[in-house]
């Protein structure tokens, strides 16, 4: 009887072939763009942090760390048996592993999938060489939350994230990457290096002087910077349980945080009218008697 992955096996090839024609399509002014003085861009971050540790057990009974990794450069990679991009980039790793053997690790972490038996199967269905664990939620907290599959860190050879890929990604890219950090040639490429303000920690949103869908180009130096430090101060009420700059890097498509932030900016463009001054104001009218005067001949009352 066939399963589930067998079809698969029989439509792999029409998918794979389908996103390298919407990949052809769509990159063609973007490499124009990165190579308009011959040469292409690689990014890692400056001064990166190091990357959480952690204590899996694979599918396979093996334990799943970082414990014992440096040295070598490290590709965690958060997938899922049921997302297709993941599906489809898994031959490019196997690839990698294959050929970077000696100088990488490749950690396949499985996200929302708690059946140890059903991943154990996939691994062995698309003969997956290199470790593969269920994650824990926690664990994905540790990384800033993943809120695209698939979802790569790239470590360098100390155990520190100097790049975070997010989606289905072109396997030279990662070539490349690699080899620069092991120090191998690579040809045509310039290193550039980049603040993480979020893009790899959301802790580090902070840093951040921009942030996705807000618009502060009407702002002075002075109200952005009150503006900036209201959004990492204020917590986003959409549920994320981030600040509203976190969550505005985390979900750009959230409309909570980004009401938020708008409110925010809208204030400082347009604050209220201050409040008069009651040492300046006008003493109050004085207070109409509240007992009639006496009529002529009237005893005045007691």
């Amino acid at each position: 009887m066939k399963t589930h992955f067998d079809r698969f096996d029989h439509c792999s090839a029409a998918i794979r072939y389908m996103i390298a024609c919407l990949v052809l399509c769509l990159v063609p002014p973007l490499v124009a763009a990165q190579q308009s003085d011959g040469l292409r861009t690689i990014r890692f971050v400056r001064n990166p942090d190091p990357a959480p540790d952690f204590k899996l057990t694979g599918v396979d009974g093996k334990p799943v760390t970082l414990a014992g990794l440096h040295g070598k450069v490290v590709l965690l990679n958060f997938w899922a048996t049921w997302c297709g991009p993941c599906r489809a980039e898994i031959p490019d790793l196997i690839n990698l592993q294959n050929k970077y053997k000696d100088g990488l690790e490749i950690l396949g972490l499985v996200v929302d999938d708690d059946d140890p038996g059903a991943v154990k199967e996939f691994v062995q269905q698309f003969r997956i060489n290199y470790p593969v664990a269920i994650t824990p939620g926690n664990l994905r907290l540790q990384y800033g939350g993943i809120a695209a599959l698939p979802t790569s860190f790239v470590l360098d050879t100390e155990g520190r994230i100097v790049q975070k890929h997010e989606g289905l990604r072109d396997p030279i890219l990662y070539e490349e990457e690699i080899r620069l950090l092991l120090g191998l040639s690579v040809d045509n490429v310039k290193v550039e290096t980049f603040e993480d303000t979020g893009q790899i920690f959301l802790k580090n949103a902070e840093r951040a002087s921009e942030l996705p869908g807000v618009d502060l180009s009407k702002l002075t130096p002075e109200q952005k910077t009150v503006a900036l430090h209201k959004f990492n101060a204020e917590t986003c009420t959409c549920g994320c349980t981030f600040t509203l700059a976190q969550c505005r890097i985390y979900d750009r498509n959230c409309q909570i945080s980004k009401t938020a932030t708008s409110k925010v900016v809208a204030a400082l463009l347009h604050p209220t009218a201050a409040k008069p001054d009651p040492a300046k104001s006008e003493p109050p009218a004085p207070r109409a008697p509240t007992t009639p005067p006496p009529t002529p001949g009237e005893k005045p009352r007691e």
